[in-house]
């Protein structure tokens, strides 16, 4: 089921395609980071592994910094300016990569790129206020299929590319596919929120004390914004070294290719089951979806410390996107039916902060720990956090005795 309008429909055509752009190019270049800052000179072990989680962190700095700045802007003046500038803007932080001569310049470009790095996030916003509550998890669920296609490409595309032409040019060309998504949406998509989705009496601005307010007296949707936080820990506590441990399993033949296929097992997982756990949740429940989906990554996360080749740690890669694959939406589909529409874009705004400050975190603490006590220690805390995620949100919701928003309609 897709957006009541057909200007809906052409907004998430158009969106799906924008994010399946920005999503490809920006994990084109990851598979890769820990072996380019290996290009600038002679470095120890523990130093690329040091420097690979400070610069694929220090893009989410100022993302933190930022979110909900761009989220409030959002709300009183649209999202289609915001998703603009943040499509040039990465494209030139990216394109500028590629000439990057040290450690220092690229961690400087990638901590500029942060300003921009919101776009997949908009977008959500964006569709979000325009999709009826009763489906927005399914249609979110469509949405997250876009950036996990490009996901699952753009790995195995920059792989390829960087074995082939070098990684300097494979920065280039990145930038070129940032570019495109920023016409796309500059040229196709007509910003409209839904009229009737306003509750009579709703106000029209809030003060950010008041948007505060409304997050703190909501004690599950709370609990489901600072999640977001230990869920990117979870997950990019290991993307940044995710190349080192594949060339340890497997060796330096084809590096580039094979990190890629690593990068991508989880993406076609994910594909396979973004929307049908949105489907699922918006017709049982939000909440039990994702104490569940919780639960079943810590399950699958756990073996990847104990794999001995390279094809087992695809093979549950591919399972931890099976599980992870609705956790993005379903939660962004709770707080759609939690807030109310003209705060939707500040709210998610503090929800994609913290989510950035998880991707700080994340890469810096997989860096030291891989460094400290080898890479099976990254699964282990990894597993344990994603339990504790699952388990927080079931006790919030025992202790509230809340019922959970679920969609009666058939």
């Amino acid at each position: 089921m897709q957006p009541q309008s057909a200007q809906g429909s052409k907004n998430l055509v158009i969106m799906w395609f924008a994010n399946f752009f920005i999503a490809g190019s920006m994990t084109m270049i990851m598979p890769f980071l820990s072996l380019y800052i290996e290009t600038f000179g002679t470095f120890s072990s523990s130093y690329v592994q040091l420097w690979s989680g400070l610069v694929f962190g220090i893009t989410f700095f100022t993302a933190f910094l930022v979110s909900p700045i761009w989220g409030r802007l959002g709300d009183q003046f649209g999202r289609k300016p915001l998703l603009i500038v943040s499509g040039f803007g990465l494209a030139l932080s990216v394109f500028l990569m590629g000439y990057a001569q040290s450690v220092f310049q690229l961690f400087l470009l990638r901590l500029f790129m942060g300003v921009f790095t919101g776009f997949i996030a908009t977008s959500q916003a964006l569709i979000s206020t325009q999709t009826p509550k009763e489906v927005s998890g399914r249609v979110l669920g469509t949405l997250q299929t876009g950036s996990v296609t490009g996901s699952l490409m753009g790995p195995l595309l920059g792989g390829v590319l960087a074995d082939s032409i070098g990684y300097a040019t494979t920065f280039q060309m990145t930038s070129a596919t940032l570019l495109l998504a920023a016409l796309f949406v500059w040229l196709g998509v007509k910003e409209y929120r839904i009229k009737e989705d306003v509750e009579p009496g709703e106000k029209e601005t809030y003060t950010r004390k008041e948007v505060l307010g409304f997050i703190f007296r909501q004690p599950i949707l709370l609990t489901v914004i600072v999640v977001s936080m230990f869920v990117q820990i979870a997950h990019f506590s290991l993307q940044p070294i995710l190349s080192l441990y594949v060339q340890e399993l497997h060796g330096p033949v084809n590096i580039g290719l094979y990190s890629g296929i690593a990068f991508s097992a989880a993406g076609v997982g994910n594909l396979l089951m973004a929307r049908r756990w949105g489907k699922i949740a918006d017709r049982i429940g939000y909440e039990k979806v994702l104490i569940f989906l919780f639960v079943l990554a810590a399950v699958v996360y756990l073996p990847g410390a104990f794999v001995t080749t390279l094809w087992q740690l695809v093979v549950l890669r591919f399972l931890l996107g099976l599980a992870i694959g609705g956790i993005i939406p379903v939660r962004i589909a709770y707080i759609r039916q939690t807030a109310p529409n003209s705060i939707q874009g500040e709210i998610l705004g503090y929800n994609t902060s913290l989510r950035f400050l998880g991707n700080i975190i994340g890469p810096l603490l997989g860096g030291i720990l891989a460094g400290m006590y080898g890479f099976s220690s990254v699964f282990f805390f990894t597993s344990i956090l994603l339990a504790l995620c699952g388990l927080t949100i079931f006790a919030v919701i025992t202790k509230t005795k809340q019922p959970n928003v679920v969609n009666t309609t058939s």
